[in-house]
C-alpha cells in the first residue's frame, strides 16, 4: 500500500513523521518534537514543535535552495 492509499490513517502519519524525519536529518535539521499529534488522532496531524531561531533559519534556507 502506497502513502497516497494509506493517506488519513495513523499509519500514513507515522510514515509522513518518519520520511520527514528523514530528510531533515538529511538537512542537518533536527525537530526534538517532531511526531503524530496524540491529541487529535482523528485529524493526523504532525506536531512540528517548537525550535531555535537559528536551526528555523536554516530549515528555510533548505526550503528556499529545494524550490529554486
Amino acid at each position: 500500500m502506497t502513502t497516497a492509499q494509506k493517506s488519513g490513517t495513523a499509519e500514513a502519519t507515522v510514515e509522513a513523521v518518519e520520511v520527514l524525519r528523514g530528510a531533515l536529518t538529511l538537512a542537518g535539521i533536527v525537530l526534538p518534537s517532531l511526531g503524530a499529534d496524540a491529541a487529535s488522532p482523528d485529524l493526523n496531524l504532525i506536531n512540528l514543535g517548537r525550535v531555535r531561531a537559528d536551526v528555523a533559519l536554516r530549515l528555510a534556507d533548505v526550503l528556499r535552495r529545494g524550490c529554486a
